[in-house]
């Protein structure tokens, strides 16, 4: 029988498990800081000056290049972020509890749940609702790793390891999900040849990178090239940042102790989460709050949006997780409680990156319903960690207890060993 939310599979998976965790939690407070300096900067006398900040444009026009700094962040700084996210995958997909349909059954389902919620919410809303629009589908489907991780580290010294390894599995098939979005919903007038190029310098990546070539002046020109032509050919650019995580071999050869893709992610996570995403927010989360909160309400794209990662995400992960162990003969591992599901289940709702670069790609730059649509996503991830935080709190406060009482009563008599008479004082 299947054990839901088992503990990793080997050492090895946990250990990633709680690196991960680890670091995130930088990231995630770096990420934190830097769309709060873009929301002071939005909404004070300088925001002409954040304005001109995020327009201002600069790269070769020749090369199809030249952007504004909104631009390069979505389509440059998250290249970055998706290759390490590519990295992930790979490393799931290969050696992690992704390759056995057993254990991964449970993170797809919840991850395809945990999409279809928020969809549904938000097309109930914008259906019902007078003036709605069904354009910004996809943006409340997407979770964020750096904060729902980050999140879940700080609250979190006594949960099961099995709880941490699900949401961080959910989180990277999450992504996988949203980046497949992406790249079909979201990529207008393809240009064949572009593609194609930017498809085989990603295989020559992958054939260096496979017989151990890791020059930097050697894969850094190939990926900055790959990107290019991934961009020019019309697909979001940052698909070309999972596709080169995914070029990377994710099994150690022979004489090494660690495969090259930790290796990368080794040194491209601290870039990826202490640069390129909190850039990335400083430029997206500057929204204006001058029009209130009320406005971002009244817009059923706003309000989809919103209820979709609060409600939708609750009952897409949940009910999805619930009902493969009521239909199947899989069944809630004996040390964790529905609660604890349930905490998962609204840190799911916790999505900014990728809704902030969903939202940036569905509506026009610069128009109210743009503005609030990243309002809804701030108020929303915002509303979805703190109930979140509640809910793991308190799961967390009751497996510290048992932790301590088990250190208590050693011997599991009932009678804490404090109290006992020694036997060679009976």
């Amino acid at each position: 029988m299947t054990r839901l939310f088992a503990r990793p599979s080997s050492w090895r998976s946990a250990q990633a498990t709680a690196s991960a965790l680890r670091s995130e939690t930088v990231g995630g407070l770096l990420l934190l800081a830097g769309a709060v300096v873009a929301l002071l900067w939005a909404n004070s006398s300088w925001k002409a000056g954040y304005a001109s900040f995020t327009d201002a444009t600069f790269g070769p026009d020749g090369l199809h290049l030249h952007l504004s700094v909104a631009q390069w962040a979505s389509d440059g700084l998250l290249a970055v972020f998706f290759f390490v996210v590519g990295l992930e995958l790979k490393r799931e997909f290969v050696a992690g509890d992704l390759r056995s349909p057993s254990r991964a059954a449970l993170p797809i389902i919840a991850a395809v749940g945990g999409m279809i919620g928020p969809v549904v919410v938000y097309v109930i809303v914008n259906t019902v609702m007078g003036g709605g629009t069904l354009e910004g589908w996809a943006v409340p489907m997407a979770t964020d790793i750096a904060f729902a991780v980050a999140v879940l580290a700080i609250i979190s010294t006594h949960l099961p390891a099995g709880l941490r390894s699900f949401l961080l599995t959910l989180a990277v098939v999450d992504d996988l999900l949203a980046v497949v979005v992406i790249a079909v919903a979201f990529s207008d007038h393809i240009s064949l040849w572009p593609l194609l190029g930017s498809f085989a310098v990603i295989a020559v990546f992958g054939l260096l990178a496979r017989r151990r070539i890791t020059h930097w002046w050697l894969l850094g020109p190939l990926g900055i090239v790959a990107w290019a032509l991934m961009h020019a050919s019309g697909v979001h650019a940052t698909i070309a940042g999972v596709l080169l995580g995914f070029a990377v071999p994710a099994l150690a050869g022979s004489g090494e102790q660690v495969s090259l893709s930790e290796r990368f992610e080794h040194h491209w996570r601290p870039v990826s989460a202490g640069v390129a995403v909190p850039l990335f927010a400083l430029v997206s989360a500057g929204v204006s709050l001058s029009g209130g909160l009320g406005a971002t309400f009244a817009d059923p794209a706003g309000l989809g949006v919103g209820l979709g990662l609060v409600i939708g995400k609750l009952v897409g992960v949940f009910a999805s997780t619930y009902l493969l162990a009521r239909f199947t003969h899989a069944s809630l591992d004996s040390e964790l409680s529905w609660w604890d599901v349930l905490g998962v289940s609204l840190l799911a709702g916790v999505g900014f990156t990728v809704s902030l670069l969903i939202g940036e790609l569905a509506f026009e730059p610069g128009t109210d319903r743009q503005n609030h649509i990243k309002t809804a996503i701030l108020l929303g991830s915002l509303t979805a960690a703190v109930l979140a935080a509640v809910v793991l709190r308190w799961r967390n406060g009751v497996y510290r207890r048992l932790c301590e009482a088990e250190t208590v009563d050693a011997d599991h008599d009932g009678i804490p060993d404090v109290y006992q008479t020694p036997p060679d004082r009976a």
